[in-house]
């Protein structure tokens, strides 16, 4: 049985926090998990820099709300979702996630919670389960599944190296250098030639 465990931004929908931080003119929001491997750390110092400018959840969502998915994402989820069972395990948060699964026909997404204060500020976050991805594909697999995994981020990396198979996506040049043993795509239609593939194997 395969199951095929996809990361959401940057592979199916732009990155969230570079939207706002290009929306909100604070161009120190566009460090995401390319950039910066601890996504503790990264999660504290967006959430300072929210409160210093007296921005909160509504901001956000606001900016979520005209974000599209990637040209292809839905048709290239479709197609997978025709002949593999598939599940997108992401690093953000219900909050931000739930109108882009809208748009991207309801796929299932295991992901984290904000917390939130009444007046809308962003006060901390609830992370689902420590190291999420890896975490995940560990258990998709103790119950005897075998994962297929693509991501394009520091925080992908776990999932993608346990997997049976596992391929970069739309990755940077850097990740892609310190890692030349994982196969790296830019397009779907090469992605899924390799997920074929592998389901296959």
């Amino acid at each position: 049985m395969n199951i095929v465990c996809l990361d959401l931004e940057g592979v199916l929908v732009p990155e969230i926090w570079i939207a706002f931080a290009e929306a909100s003119g604070i161009p120190e929001l566009k460090r995401t998990t390319r950039d910066e491997p601890d996504y503790d750390k990264l999660m504290r110092w967006r959430i300072g820099i929210l409160k210093e400018h007296g921005l909160g959840l509504k901001e956000i969502q606001n900016t979520i709300a005209g974000i599209q998915p990637l040209p292809g994402a839905k048709e290239f989820l479709d197609e997978l979702r025709s002949f593999t069972q598939v599940i997108i395990i992401s690093d953000t948060f219900t909050q931000f996630a739930s109108p882009l699964m809208e748009k991207l026909g309801r796929p299932t997404i295991f992901c984290n919670s904000l917390e939130v204060a009444d007046n809308g500020e962003i006060t901390g976050f609830r992370m689902r389960i420590e190291n999420s991805k890896l975490t995940t594909v560990r258990a998709l697999q103790s119950i005897g599944y075998d994962t297929i995994a693509s991501g394009d981020s520091y925080n992908d990396l776990g999932m993608i190296q346990a997997s049976k198979a596992g391929f970069l996506f739309k990755s940077t040049e850097k990740i892609k250098e310190e890692h030349p043993e994982l196969p790296a795509f830019d397009t779907y239609e090469e992605l899924m030639s390799a997920i074929r593939a592998a389901v296959k194997e």
